[in-house]
């Protein structure tokens, strides 16, 4: 089980629920990635609680029984928190609040949490912000009593709102100056963006926690924050690189997940401009990853949501160095995790019609060859979008 390296950590159970659009197979992935969340938000997982149920239960998600099993835990276990996998209703996170009597919260409160603590820069911390109230508006529960009811008579005929009604008004007030806040702050770096001159743009896209930044400090010789954790970048970054004189802007950009919430993606529009503009995507993949392929997939579907889905691509699979062939015998069928590296790489080379290189950018290995690649690229694309930059290849000097 991982471990938390903080000492304060909270002690945390998940819990997830098996159904026809995921089995169980399927949710155990998920809950390792909930895992993952907990830990780097700073919670320790002692329990996983799955449950087989088609219809979640509207009133509580899960079932009266699965309900009193983990009400039982958590008295037993002095466990603060209980995550979902899935989002939950404002209705279903109040009524389980009721019942077990601590911290209720769901993959999207989690992902949200993670984010309020990785933004640095004051466009990161808005974004977050817009973020959490816009969650948090459809969430907000009377608390107090003593304004619900306006009373009669002289001098109480109040403005006929109730406080959890000026709770909202404050909030979508809020929401309301944040979006503007954005906004400008969006059209000033469109400014920025439109002043980088000529330069080819090449941006790193990819799941959380694949090795983009680690790829971004090696390339530009910068000291990007890289960690082994989810969402260890949240703030764009933006380098001039050169390779063999050739000069390009590179993006690293914040990580996709499977289940991103909606108002993450509505919410960091402005630094997923970046993407946008981009000339060439370098889709990094973490090859060690068992359901590498689903975050291929998720990461393809945020892009095409985006309107990115046509770049110029290529496909990058790192940790080629951690990756290991899981042995199996005549008792189960060989499926994908089975797969030895180098048949990954033929069946992968002839997905993407050649567009794919196999790294490791932890210990270097076909790193040079990625350089080459990405010259290549760049250089093709440069010279048919700016064709009087032709002097900044060596070829040109041979002429």
């Amino acid at each position: 089980m991982i471990e938390s390296k903080k000492s304060n950590f909270e002690k945390t159970v998940l819990v997830g629920i098996i159904n026809d659009s995921q089995n169980e197979e399927k949710l155990n992935e998920f809950l390792e990635e909930l895992e993952f969340l907990s830990v780097t938000a700073g919670g320790k997982v002692i329990k996983k609680f799955k449950q087989k149920i088609n219809t979640p239960n509207p009133k509580t998600f899960i079932g009266k029984g699965k309900i009193e099993e983990i009400q039982k835990y958590i008295k037993n276990n002095d466990v603060s928190i209980v995550i979902f996998d899935d989002e939950l209703s404002p209705t279903q996170q109040s009524n389980i609040e009721k019942l077990l009597k601590c911290k209720i919260l769901d993959r999207t409160a989690l992902i949200l949490d993670i984010f309020a603590q990785r933004a640095k820069t004051s466009y990161a911390k808005t974004q977050v912000e817009l973020a959490q109230y816009e969650y948090l508006l459809p969430r907000l529960k009377g608390l107090w009593t003593h304004l619900e009811r306006q009373k009669g008579g002289i001098g109480m005929r109040g403005p006929g709102e109730t406080e959890i009604e000026t709770d909202r008004r404050i909030v979508r007030d809020k929401i309301s100056l944040l979006k503007k806040k954005i906004s400008t702050i969006d059209k000033q770096m469109k400014v920025q963006r439109g002043n980088r001159g000529s330069l080819v743009r090449v941006a790193l896209v990819g799941y959380t926690n694949v090795g983009k930044s680690t790829i971004m400090n090696l390339l530009s010789k910068s000291k990007v924050f890289a960690e082994d954790k989810l969402f260890a970048t949240l703030d764009t970054t933006v380098r001039k690189v050169v390779i063999n004189t050739l000069p390009f802007l590179l993006t690293d950009t914040v990580g996709f997940i499977r289940k991103l919430p909606t108002q993450l993606i509505e919410s960091f529009k402005g630094t997923l401009e970046e993407v946008k503009d981009a000339d060439i995507l370098l889709h990094i993949v973490d090859i060690s990853h068992p359901s590498f392929e689903d975050h291929i997939t998720s990461v393809n579907k945020i892009l095409s949501e985006i309107n990115c889905h046509n770049k110029y691509s290529l496909m990058v699979f790192n940790k080629i160095d951690n990756y290991t062939q899981v042995d199996f015998n005549d008792s189960y069928s060989k499926n994908n995790s089975h797969y030895s590296l180098m048949q990954w790489r033929n069946t992968w080379m002839n997905k993407t019609n050649g567009k794919a290189l196999f790294i490791s950018a932890k210990n270097k290995i076909n790193f040079d060859n990625l350089r080459k690649e990405i010259y290549e690229i760049v250089k093709n694309v440069d010279m048919s979008h700016y064709p009087k930059n032709d002097y900044l290849y060596p070829e040109y000097f041979s002429k």
